[in-house]
């Protein structure tokens, strides 16, 4: 796939490698020529310029493009890069970052594919190191949502449980389900529950400990607690 990278900043540059590291091209704007130069450095092709300037994403061959990822620090290039993509059919991923307020993110979010949280990602990764045990963050749905993994316990209440038997809050869903060393996939009723199992769930952080207390039981306490703290903090 063909995809046009918006900065060549720290957040920019990293994503356009993974993607090359995948086999893909990858074509980065940049208008601070410092910024422009490491790029090409790293072998990347560059097109220098305001990557809010419709003249500038031009020059990208935007009509070849798969997506485009408005990755700068700058809401308003982002947006702007964004809307440009769209005219010419890109799927847009656009960067926004923790200091905006709620309806701003919803103005935005409402006009692209996708929107990302850098600092965000990075706060799940740590809580994930913090947390340990058996109960783990893996995304930030919104403000009020989370996706976790939860691997049952001894102590687990459902232990032995089918899928269809589990009664959770209805502020949750069961997103995904594996049974203990093998991938995760789309649960089925019939699936047993055992001891090393994982599940994933969405849920809302009002109802995350009543989630952890009926999947894993008392064992992990402690970390849910932390994650409901954390959780609602973000």
């Amino acid at each position: 796939m063909r995809f046009v990278i918006i900065g060549a900043g720290r957040v920019g540059l990293r994503t356009a490698r993974v993607l090359r590291e995948e086999g893909h091209d990858v074509t980065i704007v940049e208008r601070d020529a410092n910024k422009a130069e490491r790029a090409r450095n790293d072998e990347f092709e560059v097109v220098e310029g305001d990557g809010a300037r419709e003249a500038v994403l031009d020059k990208v061959d935007l009509e070849s493009a798969d997506a485009l990822g408005a990755l700068t620090g700058d809401l308003n290039v982002n947006f702007a890069a964004c809307m440009v993509a769209k005219h010419f059919g890109c799927r847009t991923v656009l960067r926004i970052d923790e200091d905006y307020r709620e309806d701003i993110y919803r103005k935005f979010a409402s006009d692209v594919d996708e929107v990302v949280y850098p600092e965000r990602l990075g706060a799940i990764g740590a809580k994930n190191a913090l947390l340990g045990g058996n109960i783990r963050a893996i995304a930030d749905i919104a403000q009020n949502l989370q996706v976790v993994e939860l691997t049952i316990t001894d102590e687990s209440p459902v232990k032995g449980y089918s899928i269809s038997e589990l009664s959770i809050p209805a502020d949750a869903r069961i997103l995904a389900f594996g049974k203990r060393d093998e991938s995760m996939d789309i649960p089925l009723p019939d699936d047993s529950i055992g001891v090393g199992d994982r599940v994933a769930v969405l849920a809302d952080f009002d109802v995350l400990e009543d989630v952890r207390r009926i999947l894993v039981g008392d064992a992990s306490r402690g970390a849910a607690d932390e994650l409901t703290a954390n959780a609602g903090g973000n």
